[in-house]
């Protein structure tokens, strides 16, 4: 074989180049974005998908996560096992997530979480968790509730672990931070 033909034998189309690309810039896309948000949350409250209902006020003197996500978000796959890696490390010391889907039923987001070995609260979506954070189109969102209930972050993309310390830890109940 001369060394045109081997050439054009290894030389990728451009649709091949385009896919390469678009793939590269999906799986290494641009970090999330962190905004402040320090706002009163609306109350709101969630039917769990076991049956149990879940209120904003009775999450009050925790900091809590409010993580928006869909079963068929790859970012949102990709993240839950650092959710619950955090939420392990940190729910003794007065952190706790709340997963809200934003388009699932109760049942078909119970047989993910099960399937995926998830014991954080997760909900489908209604109008009280819109009136308080808002229309959540973009997922993955999270949002961090302090102690008192106002919304102090908003991030727009997935979390991880180290932003989650850096947002999360100051936020903790003095008494029960790690030393």
């Amino acid at each position: 074989m001369d060394r045109q033909a081997l050439i054009k034998k290894w030389t990728p189309s451009p649709l091949t180049l385009i896919l390469l690309g678009l793939i590269v810039y999906l799986w290494f896309r641009p970090p999330a974005e962190v905004s402040e948000e320090d706002r009163a949350a609306a109350p709101w409250e969630v039917r769990l998908t076991n049956g149990q209902l879940l209120s904003s006020d009775s999450l009050r003197g925790k900091v809590v996560l409010v993580n928006f996500w869909a079963t068929w978000c790859p970012y949102c796959r990709k993240e839950k096992p650092v959710i619950d890696a955090f939420w392990q490390d940190y729910r003794s010391k007065g952190f706790e997530v709340v997963s809200i889907s934003i388009d699932d039923p109760a049942e078909k987001i119970a047989a993910w979480m099960q399937d995926k070995e998830y014991a954080f609260m997760a909900a489908p979506t209604n109008d009280s968790v819109t009136a308080a954070f808002g229309h959540v189109a973009s997922v993955p969102t999270s949002f961090i509730v302090d102690t008192d209930g106002h919304i102090r972050h908003k991030i727009a993309g997935q979390v991880h672990y180290p932003r989650l310390e850096k947002l999360v830890v100051p936020l903790l109940p003095r008494a029960r931070q790690p030393s």
